[in-house]
């Protein structure tokens, strides 16, 4: 995640961003309907934004792939929030990076959110609540979701990389090339971020039970004893 400012061809950053922003939209649309349900929903988006960009400030830079290796914490925020307000989350974490850390840029604002914030969050939302329905416990939903958030921004990543930057040359060997450039960092990267989403998910399962059931993320009859 992360492309560099001036990495990709003015045309694909511009189609990433066309693609990148209905997304957003709805996302802010999302967050204003919950919100007018919940009052105690903006501040969770808060704190989930201040959770993702500090995670993915955490850069591993990669030469060969011209952009950097992180966590990205777009699997916790899907399962807490839903994946629409996750995508408006990413947005504003890439956007605040960009202008301020120089992580990204802004001609790539649109392919950073849709790698991170779209691919990311739906991968993780869609692999989490996947397998809650087969009877997967919390902490195993979790962790899938996390590693797979990550895995698939940085598939999404090697993917916009390799459209923009292929020229004449066939897509799929450099986008195999540009995905293998990203294993030795992302691969444990992508596991770390399981355990820590899977850890995450399990610690508000404790503490805070009655959060993840007015999220929809457990039902009544998971509620611990205690609670």
């Amino acid at each position: 995640m992360h492309i560099s400012e001036g990495i990709l061809p003015f045309p694909w950053a511009l189609l990433w961003s066309l693609v990148a922003l209905p997304f957003v939209a709805i996302g802010v649309r999302r967050l204003n309907l919950l919100a007018r349900e919940d009052l105690s929903l903006k501040p969770l988006v808060g704190l989930m934004t201040a959770v993702v960009f500090i995670v993915s400030c955490l850069p591993v830079p990669v030469p060969t792939a011209g952009t950097c290796s992180h966590p990205c914490g777009t699997g916790i925020s899907a399962i807490l929030v839903g994946p629409l307000v996750s995508v408006l989350i990413a947005a504003v974490s890439l956007l605040i990076q960009a202008l301020f850390l120089a992580h990204g840029g802004l001609s790539t604002l649109g392919a950073n959110t849709l790698s991170m914030g779209v691919v990311g969050s739906f991968v993780g939302f869609l692999a989490f609540r996947g397998l809650r329905r087969v009877g997967a416990s919390l902490v195993v939903s979790g962790f899938v979701a996390g590693l797979l958030a990550d895995w698939g921004t940085y598939a999404a990543t090697s993917l916009f990389l390799s459209l923009g930057i292929r020229g004449d040359a066939p897509l799929l060997p450099l986008f195999t090339r540009v995905l293998l450039a990203f294993m030795p960092t992302q691969l444990p990267l992508g596991i770390i971020e399981g355990v820590a989403t899977a850890g995450m998910v399990r610690l508000l399962y404790r503490k805070r039970p009655d959060l993840l059931l007015k999220m929809r993320v457990i039902t009544e009859k998971e509620l611990p004893s205690h609670a």
